[in-house]
């Protein structure tokens, strides 16, 4: 199987099955000398581990990291950093009923097609789970990014139809504060209360939603990405489009975008009164979401990730099986009702991995 590493120089292999001993990473080309923060790095795996609250799946997971290679004495060495996430509570029993039958729009039938076999307990690599890995990973390319100022945030905007406002433009620590004061991540608490009770009331009736997640990236210095075909938002579009479940990726802004006239979109440049790593210019609008001709050019940096429902349902649905049969499926086990709380982590995490590793092959663009 191909396909299980991500980056260029800050470059990631993730490894592992959702109901194996472990699943893990290692990450290639950290600088040496980085202060490996392991209270940070755990602090963003209980974002995304599972278990954590009510409308979440209650698959018990303590999801602590393992540094094995590449960290001593607290830092980084310069040589691959292995790290591995143990499993802890597995129920492989509760795919057996799946073992000879495709669960609808999941990646049984495909796995099967491709490679002749699959492991049906949880998925395998297929599962959710294996973005654990990246998570851990990503707390440390967001270490690297936050000593030269790079911050980056995402929040649940949006759950089914119920749409939340756009609230990125407030100091970090403040958004920070409003997205972890309530269990779906948004960052406006009406919001969260209407959105927690969607969830609920989707979880009740055996069925699943999906939703939306928002992303800034702010002092991001102006030359990340490269125009042609390793553009950055092409690399941010493959980083979220990677993640299980998305369906949609957009950056600035994104498909509206398409109804306005270039009169109305075009981002007009004025001087920058702070000028420092994020240029001499900045713009008066932000349609261009941060990066114009593939390269970032100092603005903010923003985002959607669209997920769909999850495809385990508890209700009762047609399927066939590997012999060809008319079968019928009905989900069974931990699953969760709307995957989007759990993402945020996820999509954090993918950003800064996609960031850092531009950030690098920059410092190399010329003499």
């Amino acid at each position: 199987m191909a396909g299980n590493s991500f980056g260029q120089l800050f470059r990631i292999t993730t490894f592992g099955e959702s109901h194996g001993e472990a699943i893990g990473v290692i990450l290639d080309g950290c600088p040496s000398n980085l202060e490996i923060d392991l209270d940070f790095i755990q602090s963003e795996m209980d974002k995304r581990k599972p278990g954590q609250s009510k409308i979440t799946t209650q698959r018990k997971e303590s999801d602590t990291v393992q540094i094995l290679s590449g960290v001593f004495e607290g830092r980084s060495t310069g040589t691959p950093i292995a790290m591995i996430i143990p499993n802890e509570d597995q129920r492989s029993k509760d795919y057996s009923h799946i073992k000879d039958t495709y669960r609808p729009s999941h990646a049984d039938f495909t796995y099967d097609a491709k490679y002749g076999n699959r492991d049906y307990r949880g998925g395998g690599r297929s599962s959710a789970r294996e973005t654990a890995a990246r998570v851990a990973a990503g707390a440390i390319a967001k270490l690297l990014l936050a000593q030269h100022g790079i911050e980056i945030f995402a929040h649940v905007s949006s759950v089914g139809s119920l749409n939340a406002p756009n609230l990125e433009n407030l100091p970090l620590t403040d958004l920070l504060e409003a997205r972890e004061n309530n269990i779906v991540r948004c960052t406006d608490p009406a919001s969260a209360n209407q959105m927690i009770e969607l969830i609920e009331k989707t979880r009740k009736s055996g069925d699943t939603i999906g939703g939306k997640i928002s992303g800034v990236i702010r002092n991001c210095p102006v030359g990340l990405g490269e125009p042609v075909f390793d553009k950055l938002h092409a690399d941010l579009g493959k980083a979220m489009l990677s993640i299980n479940a998305v369906h949609g990726f957009e950056y600035g802004s994104g498909f509206s975008g398409s109804e306005m006239f270039g009169s109305e979109h075009n981002d007009l440049l004025i001087p920058n009164s702070s000028a420092d790593e994020t240029g001499n210019y900045k713009t008066l609008t932000n349609f261009s979401g941060g990066v114009q001709g593939g390269i970032s050019n100092g603005m903010d940096i923003t985002f959607k990730v669209a997920f769909k429902p999850v495809a385990t349902i508890m209700q009762s649905q047609a399927t066939v099986n590997s012999s060809g049969e008319a079968a019928e499926i009905k989900g069974k086990g931990r699953h969760d009702p709307c995957v989007v709380p759990r993402a945020v982590a996820i999509v954090e995490a993918m950003a800064a991995l996609v960031i850092a590793d531009h950030f690098l092959r920059n410092k190399t663009s010329r003499i």
